[in-house]
């Protein structure tokens, strides 16, 4: 995972008399470690991640856009696990998930609404990276039920490539984190 941080801090250099700043530019790399399957560590960010999630999309005081909110934060939790890592099939089954969370959404939007963009109401909290759609209020309940399946089929799909002991508990937590936000869609 790789943060660019822009003008983390100046040095100052002086140069016949003159105090110039010169802004400098850190980018740090966490590594997860290939073999052994993972890190402990790393595994707490992603589940952290998803309970974020559901935090996130709960806020919202309209229900209707929860489907489509619960796809774009699936999309920016896979976008933060890095490539050519033990965990590059959990990004996969969540980039999956939420792509099929936004064609359903797309499918049954409402048109009437505008889109929106969220932003977390805790100081320093997220937003998202797009404007999410509402779905039609006639359809809610229904699409509410194929969102709920097709993060019950996330869940399965973890679960059933799991592998080795080790894979096995750390796909068991991230399974359990995104069956979680399922409550959401029942409220």
């Amino acid at each position: 995972m790789k943060r660019t941080a822009a003008a983390i801090g100046a040095a100052f250099l002086v140069a016949g008399g003159q105090v110039a700043q010169a802004q400098q530019q850190l980018v740090y790399t966490v590594v997860v470690p290939a073999g052994q399957f993972g890190s402990a560590n790393f595994l707490k960010e992603i589940v952290r991640s998803l309970a974020t999630l559901k935090a996130f999309c709960g806020e919202l005081s309209d229900a209707s856009y929860r489907v489509d909110c619960l796809s774009e934060r699936l999309a920016a939790v896979s976008e933060d696990i890095p490539e050519g890592t033990d965990y590059d099939e959990v990004r996969s089954i969540l980039q999956d998930t939420s792509a099929k969370l936004e064609r359903l959404t797309l499918d049954n939007r409402d048109r009437a609404k505008g889109r929106i963009n969220v932003s977390s109401a805790q100081q320093g909290g997220d937003a998202t990276a797009r404007p999410l759609v509402a779905v039609d209020a006639a359809r809610q309940d229904a699409v509410n039920q194929q969102a709920e399946a097709i993060l019950e089929e996330a869940r399965t799909v973890l679960l059933r490539s799991a592998g080795s002991t080790l894979r096995r508990s750390q796909y068991t937590r991230i399974a359990q984190a995104i069956d979680s936000s399922k409550v959401l869609l029942r409220s």
